[in-house]
């Protein structure tokens, strides 16, 4: 709206970390990322693919994961917005199978269909374990996990000789009314030597632009499927953030405070 700063330029749309507010001011202990223009994308298509989601996905799967071709993929919340694009990418990279996990048959559907995946557990119908194995026989090779808890559990019982896991979200524990449980099969780690690494998509700050230009493209190709929830009105940012918990979302949940902004 008005600037006083080299960085920002009135009309510039922005991205950064705020509270649930209309009106922020931008100052050297607060500061934005400019949102680039010109791409071909709509807004709503850069908050998501080309936003920290997707580049999470990015770093997560490629560097932290170290994905190499012919990798067998699991990836748990894969019709979610950070799931569905490192599965994507997998499948764009060359993995030889793709094993998506979501919760319910309408969410494994879209996981197949819209996704592209080779094939989508429902983790509700329990043996979780069993059925990887069945899908899997021998085993995973890289799994990007999104929920932490028993489905983290199920995948290391599978998990093949020299596998990697990344630790991108642990959403089954966040709200958990009692004490996290704890995983059993971490001695699997030890048996396959296999390796298991945290990591935060700000770590990656420097290189979010070849992140950023990789996704824009997969999506102009027609390569990247996305999907956007929306919500109207920050009055319902509280309802919008528990979608995630109840999985009552599909794809990236997104608040619409102003439905005038958009990218030219």
């Amino acid at each position: 709206m008005e600037s006083n700063s080299a960085r920002y330029h009135v009309g510039d749309i922005v991205s950064g970390v705020t509270g649930w507010q209309e009106w922020v001011i931008a100052d050297d202990s607060n500061k934005f990322s400019v949102i680039p223009k010109g791409m071909g994308l709509d807004l709503a298509t850069v908050m998501n693919v080309v936003g920290l989601t997707g580049i999470t996905a990015y770093f997560g799967l490629l560097d932290v994961g170290a994905f190499k071709e012919s990798d067998i993929v699991v990836v748990s919340g894969a019709a979610g917005a950070t799931g569905s694009v490192a599965g994507q990418i997998a499948k764009a990279r060359g993995a030889k199978k793709v094993v998506g996990i979501a919760g319910g048959p309408e969410k494994c559907a879209e996981v197949v269909e819209s996704y592209g995946f080779d094939e989508c557990l429902d983790y509700r119908e329990g043996h979780l374990a069993r059925r990887l194995h069945e899908s899997c026989p021998k085993g995973v090779d890289l799994y990007f996990d999104n929920v932490g808890g028993e489905i983290l559990d199920a995948v290391l019982s599978n998990i093949a000789m020299k596998g990697r896991v990344v630790l991108c979200g642990a959403i089954s524990q966040y709200n958990a009314m009692e004490k996290s449980r704890g995983i059993a099969n971490t001695s699997m780690l030890i048996m396959r030597r296999g390796r298991m690494e945290g990591f935060l998509v700000l770590d990656y700050g420097s290189r979010f632009q070849e992140a950023q230009m990789d996704l824009a493209g997969m999506v102009l190709e027609g390569t990247l499927a996305h999907h956007e929830h929306l919500v109207q009105g920050i009055e319902h940012a509280p309802e919008a953030l528990n979608l995630l918990f109840t999985g009552g979302n599909h794809g990236k949940t997104l608040v619409v405070v102003d439905e005038s902004v958009q990218l030219s």
